[in-house]
């Protein structure tokens, strides 16, 4: 591997905003983008035209992107990014906001990541996801991703021995979590055996293994740390950032994910190792690709997963803190959004802002990406670790 020549050293991540979750909405994205722009000037106390830089995620903003955004909310960024990977996006954002940031090339960049929901957007969204799952699907009478993500978690569950009641204890932990969350869209309990009881979606899949799609926004602002300081505004800093596409192709069903590649470089760069992670926010569209994460990131072994779920406790005063939202599982899907949910929360957590489902003495976090599904794996995965600053 080629030696990393610039660190991010010296990049703030700041100003953690959530547009709340709706169910479903009327409105277009750019009224959710909108809405957190906003929300990121009132809460750093920057004018609108000193955010000279923009990253824009989303799906159901088509056929619009990131430029017709800048003319709708009358800004003139210097430094401009559309990034359509979904689950990755969040990772990817922050990458890039932040080498345009030790570059020169902005300031102050807004990550920014929202989408509406409803029944002809979502109708729209999952025809147009991607021509090659549809190619391969539709003629067997399959669409959307529940299925395709049975069929992942089914493979997976054959080749080492995962049960349901594995997924369940991810779903379950990540509903506790979400009690604790006022931002999250479903408030009840769930106990394992209602997570077992659930009806089937697309076998092995229940209900409670399924995001629901639903309307909103995150956002953060990227800069450098002695800026963040000048503005007087609590940061963390990026201590390492990966991304990989297209990983492991020559696998017949995803097993694995780009973050097994580069995991070493993720944590040599910040001169840590796995067991000096605080907290996780996985990327969580199913179970078991949460699961995957916990494997590929290096707390456990490859086919290790359910035994590592069985003796870790994952809420967030557990001994592995994990999706400490809840996680789309529970707050809710919020399209492109839902790639921003962990990072922002990861900020909130190591800056005081996450009452009561604070990590105690949480100090390095670790913020996971993964989007672009296609019939039998997703295409995007990155990861971020990010420290409590000084």
């Amino acid at each position: 591997m080629m030696a990393r020549r610039l660190s991010y050293e010296g990049v703030a991540v700041a100003v953690p905003v959530t547009v709340p979750y709706v169910r479903y909405s009327t409105r277009a994205a750019h009224w959710f983008i909108g809405q957190a722009l906003e929300r990121l000037v009132k809460a750093s106390g920057l004018r609108k035209d000193q955010i000279d830089g923009l990253t824009v995620s989303s799906f159901s903003l088509a056929p619009d992107t990131a430029v017709g955004v800048t003319q709708h909310l009358g800004v003139t960024p210097r430094w401009l990014d559309h990034i359509p990977t979904g689950g990755a996006s969040g990772v990817m954002s922050l990458r890039r906001a932040a080498r345009a940031v030790q570059a020169g090339d902005a300031d102050v960049v807004a990550c920014i990541a929202a989408d509406t929901n409803h029944v002809e957007s979502f109708r729209l969204t999952l025809g147009a996801f991607s021509n090659f799952a549809r190619d391969a699907s539709y003629p067997y009478g399959s669409g959307g991703p529940n299925s395709i993500f049975a069929f992942i978690t089914s493979n997976y569950m054959r080749t080492y021995g995962a049960t349901r009641e594995d997924f369940g204890r991810i779903a379950v932990a990540q509903r506790t979590n979400a009690l604790q969350n006022p931002n999250a869209l479903f408030k009840k309990p769930l106990t394992m055996d209602e997570y077992m009881g659930a009806r089937s979606i697309s076998d092995p899949i229940h209900l409670f293994d399924c995001v629901m799609p639903c309307a909103g926004a995150e956002a953060f602002l990227v800069m450098r740390e002695e800026r963040a300081r000048d503005l007087g505004l609590p940061h963390v800093l990026v201590r390492g950032a990966i991304e990989r596409h297209n990983a492991y192709a020559e696998d017949p069903v995803m097993v694995r994910g780009g973050w097994r590649m580069d995991r070493d470089d993720l944590y040599a760069q910040a001169g840590a190792k796995p067991a000096d992670v605080d907290f996780i926010q996985t990327y969580d569209d199913y179970p078991v690709i949460v699961m995957l994460q916990f494997e590929d990131l290096g707390f456990c072994e490859k086919g290790e997963g359910p035994a590592f779920v069985r003796e870790q406790s994952l809420t967030f005063d557990g001994s592995f803190p994990n999706n400490t939202t809840g996680g789309q599982l529970s707050c809710g899907q919020a399209g492109a959004a839902g790639g921003f949910l962990g990072m922002t929360e990861a900020i909130r957590q190591l800056t005081d802002q996450a009452g009561s489902r604070a990590v105690r003495d949480a100090k390095l976090g670790l913020v996971t990406g993964f989007g672009m599904v296609t019939y039998d794996r997703c295409l995007c995965t990155g990861a971020v670790l990010l420290g409590r600053s000084s």
